[in-house]
């Protein structure tokens, strides 16, 4: 069973930065393809990111092209999302996600595992 903790949630102001991570324990975290997602008051979950097991290959969002980068760090079991030029429109819950995969996996259905969340805030 894989287990997932994301942190670096919190309160900023528009146009701030902030980095979310997400540990991973109960796997061979290399054999996953990772992603973060974030779902906002009143609307679905959508996906924002996504990496493939090796780092290779990224998505994302056109919400977030240019603004948000994903990585990560396979000996440390960790992917990170650094979201710069935060909008009020980027607050929401963040989840992290993983899939054993060898490819960018990019939709929710295709994950096996999630994190609890972290809270997203940003004030206009």
């Amino acid at each position: 069973q894989v287990q997932l903790v994301e942190s670096g949630g919190g309160l900023v102001q528009a146009g701030d930065s902030l980095t979310l991570s997400c540990v991973t324990s109960g796997g061979t975290f290399g054999l996953y393809g990772a992603g973060w997602f974030r779902q906002a008051p009143g609307k679905d979950r959508e996906c924002v990111a996504a990496i493939n097991r090796d780092g290779g290959d990224t998505w994302y969002s056109n919400s977030v092209k240019g603004r948000f980068t994903i990585s990560r760090d396979n000996a440390k079991n960790t992917v990170l999302l650094q979201m710069d030029s935060l909008k009020p429109e980027d607050a929401a819950v963040y989840y992290c996600a993983v899939k054993r995969a060898s490819r960018l996996v990019r939709y929710e259905h295709q994950y096996d595992y999630w994190g609890q969340g972290t809270q997203v805030t940003v004030s206009s």
